[in-house]
């Protein structure tokens, strides 16, 4: 495998004073990484130094990172020291409690955004979906899949198409193979696409559709609402007979935003754009006199339930940034008191 041909041209500082292997991580273990190097797939750790400067969670590797690892040859091993730096990312808030990033999928060069034609078919997810692709720094692609058994199609297109501003879309049978040549002008050798969207909406028939091979477990999704059980449980990046890759990732129905504030600028422009005509500049677009959003509404050149959507994001982004706010507080806090106490035991020295 010829790591020099997928265009990996960032130069390692660790390299001028050791020897460093190149390789990409393909699957994630709980801080152990399966890793695609020139030699085949290794399994690497990061380092106990990686360890003590990582300060949080984005800061380790994720399923499509570039790594510099010291080798370990004759066990097929490494360990990882740095991370060669992102071009872009797709993150989402991580499950629970605590405000932290987690990483989905790095160094993508287009998002798959999958959503299926049938009972599942959500126009607020995939406007969730955008969002945050347009934040990746990746280029976003909406796939409608099960086009053979979707109901309503024409009427599902032209809702997506409300939203997906700029955005291709595609639609799709990864069963009958009907629209797939298309998405296959994507995968590019040397070029990631990246597959999101909640379970049961065929991401693993997609894959299996491009690598030719029944390598995706597959189930069938529920008769009474057409969702789907969870056959992907990990991300796993996937080398294709072309040269290209594709990352395959859990379904995802829960997706909280994290810093995204750039995709909502670009995914709401029309909607920003009609606010700068209201006749009172801290209009609330409630009942106020002259208010242009109100007008398109009524008008119906904007959806209330996309103004909707757009109130709860905003909401939803404006709290994120007050509980990042003081996380950061507080751990700088933190961290100028661990300096306090290395000051203070250097003095007693």
């Amino acid at each position: 495998m010829n790591l020099s041909t997928w265009g990996v041209n960032y130069i390692s500082k660790a390299l001028k004073e050791t020897e460093l292997i190149l390789g990409r991580v393909v699957l994630e273990h709980k801080r152990l990484y399966r890793v695609w190097t020139e030699h085949g797939e290794w399994l690497a750790e990061v380092s106990g130094r990686f360890k003590y400067t990582a300060e949080h969670r984005d800061d380790y590797p994720a399923v499509g990172d570039w790594v510099y690892m010291r080798p370990r040859a004759h066990e097929k091993k490494g360990t990882i020291v740095e991370i060669v730096p992102r071009f872009s990312k797709f993150s989402r808030k991580a499950a629970g409690e605590r405000t932290e990033e987690q990483i989905i999928a790095a160094n993508i060069n287009t998002i798959f955004l999958v959503n299926a034609l049938n009972q599942d078919f959500n126009l607020r997810r995939i406007e969730r979906y955008i969002l945050l692709a347009w934040e990746s720094g990746a280029n976003p692609v909406i796939v409608l899949t099960k086009a053979d058994i979707g109901s309503l199609i024409e009427e599902k297109v032209r809702q997506t198409e409300s939203v997906a501003f700029g955005v291709p879309i595609h639609i799709v049978s990864a069963h009958q193979g009907s629209g797939m040549a298309e998405l296959k002008t994507y995968l590019k050798e040397g070029e990631t696409v990246a597959l999101l969207g909640s379970s049961g909406v065929g991401k693993s028939t997609m894959i299996n559709y491009f690598l030719n091979e029944k390598r995706q477990a597959v189930q069938e999704v529920r008769e009474a609402d057409d969702k789907g059980r969870h056959t992907t449980t990990h991300r796993e990046l996937f080398l294709l007979p072309e040269g290209g890759f594709l990352i395959d990732t859990p379904g995802m129905r829960a997706l909280e935003l994290w810093e995204s504030e750039a995709g909502f600028e670009q995914s709401f422009a029309d909607i920003d754009q009609l606010t700068l005509h209201c006749k009172f500049t801290d209009c609330r677009h409630d009942q106020e006199p002259g208010c242009a959003i109100q007008l398109a509404i009524s008008e119906g050149k904007i959806d209330q339930h996309r103004f909707e959507s757009y109130l709860k994001l905003k909401k939803e982004l404006a709290y994120l940034a007050r509980k990042t706010d003081k996380l950061a507080m507080k751990q700088e806090k933190n961290r100028w008191k661990q300096i306090s106490k290395s000051v203070k035991k250097y003095k007693k020295r």
